[in-house]
């Protein structure tokens, strides 16, 4: 056996024998003499070796020949093309997903491949593809010179009907999700390195097991324009990236976003507001107990920023909540309950601590008496019970008493217009038979007439001229009468 056969008997590759031989035959000459067969051997499978990809994220534009291993998720129909030559035969291709545990990518099969795709391969196949990577309309895809299946081989990637957002994993593609929309940004558009102009926009979707960021590109970009926070949607035919060590589904020319009419919540898990550091990012939620004004300000670039500033509060605590670029648009009113996800946990004004919603944050206004807002720890508190064991509606107490129409019509209902059988009104009757003098202590969540305090667990109306602030929290002592604080002190 020579040099040539010994190499190649060493080198575990699908390049033909003969093809090997008369490449390291062109390598002797190229090298004028300096190499002998063996070397030249040696440095042709040097360079097969380089060309094997371990797995789909290794491939690289710009490598020759990859071969590797990948599960089908999804195929394409078969496309018919003209060639350059008008006598040549009429063109076909296929286009197939396959993925591996680190990513996924696209294979087109040409001509008598791609026919013999559409009959016999089918989704969940294993598959070992040799071929030439190159940047394609939709990003990576590799254009196979040879596909082969393997029955005997696993490839550890989950194909599902219809998935769940804890069902997704990077490489997964034709995914098919229903979500309720939690957040949606506007449109914004980049320049490619051919020169062409790109559109993208997101969407934030949530379902009992969680949520994940949706990529629209291109003509799918208008999307994000169509629907609204709360409503059930169903993303068809996304595939999975990863950025910034998080997934998102994407949705590009194939893709669809559509509203479906179908029952979906997302819960929230938030954390504490009196457990959060500075460096953090987490998710937090509460109610509004004051806004401020949307401010414009100056780039560096000599572009305009805008940014508003909301308070929060939960049963734990309160914080200030930048909101930066276009979540300052948010329609965020006083007593609303909140839910802020990846906001960034940092140093605030004098030296208290500041959250930051910045383009991967979303901002979900919630509906009273969803599943979400009661499990968002918001500045309502839990209720009472009364004195029969029936529980108050959770719209009797805290800032689930705030009407969207009449704030102050609701506190005072919340105040002192409880009912007979409510605990609330138990203790209203109470001090109003004794005319003795009630103590209170809470954030002013309302000024004006009448003043409006929250204590986390109960509401209260006040009667008083002092001059108080969104946010504060005072103590006010005086006698209660129809469920209103005629306070004497405020301290």
């Amino acid at each position: 056996m020579g040099a040539i056969e010994e190499v190649y008997e060493d080198l575990d590759t699908d390049v033909e024998f003969e093809e090997f031989e008369a490449a390291v035959e062109d390598k002797v000459d190229q090298m004028g003499g300096l190499a002998d067969e063996e070397t030249a051997a040696m440095l042709i499978a040097h360079e097969l070796r380089d060309e094997e990809a371990d797995t789909i994220a290794d491939i690289e534009p710009g490598m020759n020949d990859v071969k590797f291993l990948g599960k089908v998720t999804a195929i394409g129909e078969v496309r018919t093309f003209e060639r350059d030559d008008e006598d040549a035969e009429e063109g076909r291709v296929c286009n197939v997903d396959v993925a591996d545990a680190s990513g996924s990518v696209r294979v087109a099969l040409w001509d008598d491949m791609a026919a013999a795709a559409a009959e016999e391969l089918e989704v969940g196949q294993v598959l070992r593809v040799m071929g030439r990577p190159k940047e394609g309309y939709s990003g990576l895809e590799v254009s196979a010179d040879k596909v082969e299946p393997d029955e005997d081989a696993e490839v550890d990637v989950q194909v599902l009907d219809t998935y769940r957002v804890e069902d997704l994993a990077l490489g997964a593609s034709d995914v098919d999700l229903v979500g309720q929309v939690l957040d949606t940004d506007s449109i914004r558009t980049f320049d490619r390195d051919d020169g062409s102009e790109g559109r993208v926009a997101n969407l934030t979707l949530g379902d009992e097991t969680g949520r994940v960021r949706v990529t629209l590109w291109d003509g799918k970009a208008d999307l994000a324009e169509e629907f609204a926070a709360g409503e059930v949607v169903e993303v068809g035919d996304g595939y999975v990236r990863e950025r910034d060590g998080d997934l998102e589904l994407h949705v590009g020319d194939r893709g669809t976003v559509e509203r479906v009419d179908e029952d979906v919540e997302y819960v929230p898990e938030t954390t504490d507001i009196a457990d959060l550091e500075i460096d953090q990012t987490v998710d937090i939620g509460g109610g509004v107990i004051e806004t401020d004004p949307k401010r414009t300000f100056d780039r560096d670039d000599g572009s305009e920023g805008q940014v508003r500033n909301v308070r929060i509060k939960d049963e734990t605590g309160e914080i200030r909540v930048a909101l930066w670029g276009d979540k300052a648009d948010r329609e965020i009113e006083l007593a609303d309950r909140v839910v802020f996800t990846d906001v960034e946990i940092q140093d605030g004004w004098q030296d208290d601590l500041e959250a930051s919603a910045n383009w991967r944050s979303t901002v979900s206004v919630l509906d009273e008496g969803s599943d979400a807002a009661a499990g968002v720890g918001g500045a309502s508190g839990s209720g009472s019970t009364g004195g029969d064991g029936a529980d108050r509606g959770a719209d009797e107490t805290g800032l689930g008493a705030f009407a969207e129409d009449g704030q102050k019509a609701a506190a005072e209902a919340v105040a002192g217009e409880g009912g007979d059988d409510g605990s609330g009104g138990a203790a209203t009757a109470t001090a109003e038979q004794s005319g003795g003098a009630v103590e209170f202590t809470g954030t002013v969540v309302q000024t004006g007439d009448p003043v409006v305090l929250d204590d986390g667990q109960q509401t209260r109306t006040v009667d008083t001229d002092a001059s108080l602030r969104l946010g504060e929290e005072i103590t006010v002592r005086g006698p209660e009468r129809d469920g209103t604080i005629d306070a004497d002190d405020v301290f």
